[in-house]
């Protein structure tokens, strides 16, 4: 792809990796270890883990769909996240555009790497019309990020918008699917090969239950994750991690009843919500949390604080005023939580 060529960095472009003891062998079967600096004792954790995470990629490629040359894992999304400014913006000099509110993240990466970071408000209905964010864009807009579901509105941005964007921008699109495992829309992972501009995030941080383990992956065109496999440290996924999640995708039942379990869960608290009288609205959600707007978000937070109950307190978000957001836990979490608003005064 000409175009991957001039949106990358010179230097990543020029750069030469580090190529790790691991990497040189690959193909042979190997038996005896020297060539590592390792301790040859307390296997076998003593061993550096596999850089690309073949076996792991192996098993996510039958569940996610997408091939193992095109996938990048690592430690958490928040890796893939800088990776993508390291990876094609300019310090100082390029722009990225995203969506406002959403997952601060994206910010936090920019103005570490000193990067432009320029939101486009959402409208009432937590939507935007993708000629408002080409117009934000320029000659040095690198990325446009868009969550999707979104956080914290909890809804899935116009799949006609994102479409456009893919078509009429000439930079990157990347599209974070961090909660799409609870909402009914296809996964835009399924349409890498329509569109080589595309990155989709994911995470098993989610409906996998698997926040502890850190790990989170990027799918999109080889080209570009060949740049990611060549920015990226050399073990950036320890062995416990991909031995943790191995484990768990031989699980993909259980899963799939959790994520019923939490739906289930979603639309009887969101209805009990309706019933609260410091409840002013609800906003629909494609994820497993949902947003509501309170009559006072600060003095209910603090009310839910004192009782050892945390939920996230939006009130200074843009568009989230008075909103605190519910995730959606076990149904004994989610009674106890009703009954202390029921009880606020």
């Amino acid at each position: 792809m000409e175009q991957l060529q001039k949106l990358a960095r010179k230097n990543i472009l020029e750069l030469t990796p580090y190529s790790s003891a691991r990497n040189e062998y690959s193909g042979h079967e190997a038996r005896v270890f020297l060539d590592a600096n390792e301790n040859p004792y307390n296997s076998p954790i003593n061993r550096y883990p596999d850089p690309l995470q073949r076996k792991l990629k192996a098993e996510f490629s039958k569940i996610k769909g997408v091939a193992p040359e095109c996938m990048f894992l690592g430690n958490g999304s928040d890796e893939a996240i800088d990776l993508l400014y390291r990876i094609f913006c300019n310090p100082g000099i390029d722009n990225v555009i995203a969506i406002e509110p959403t997952y601060g993240m994206y910010k936090v990466c920019a103005n570490i790497n000193n990067v432009e970071y320029r939101p486009v408000p959402l409208n009432s209905h937590f939507q935007v019309d993708a000629a408002q964010l080409l117009a934000a864009t320029n000659q040095y807009t690198k990325l446009i990020w868009i969550c999707s579901p979104n956080n914290p509105t909890g809804n899935c941005i116009n799949r006609e918008t994102i479409i456009h964007l893919l078509e009429n921008f000439g930079g990157i699109v990347v599209v974070d699917e961090a909660y799409s495992d609870f909402s009914s829309e296809t996964p835009f992972r399924r349409h890498l090969s329509s569109y080589p501009n595309l990155v989709v995030l994911n995470t098993m941080s989610k409906a996998w239950g698997c926040a502890a383990i850190r790990l989170g992956m990027a799918f999109a065109s080889e080209e570009i994750i060949t740049f990611f496999n060549k920015v990226k440290y050399p073990y950036n996924v320890n062995q416990l991690t991909q031995n943790e999640a191995l484990q768990m995708l031989n699980d993909v039942v259980q899963i799939e009843k959790w994520v019923n379990l939490i739906l289930a869960e979603r639309e009887r608290m969101i209805d009990a919500f309706k019933l609260l009288p410091i409840c002013q609205q609800t906003y629909p959600t494609e994820a497993n949390f949902f947003l509501a707007k309170m009559t006072d978000a600060n003095a209910i937070y603090q009310y839910l604080i004192d009782k050892g109950i945390v939920v996230r307190n939006r009130n200074s978000v843009t568009l989230c005023r008075d909103c605190l957001r519910i995730t959606i836990g076990m149904k004994s979490e989610n009674q106890e939580l009703l009954a202390a608003l029921r009880c606020y005064k």
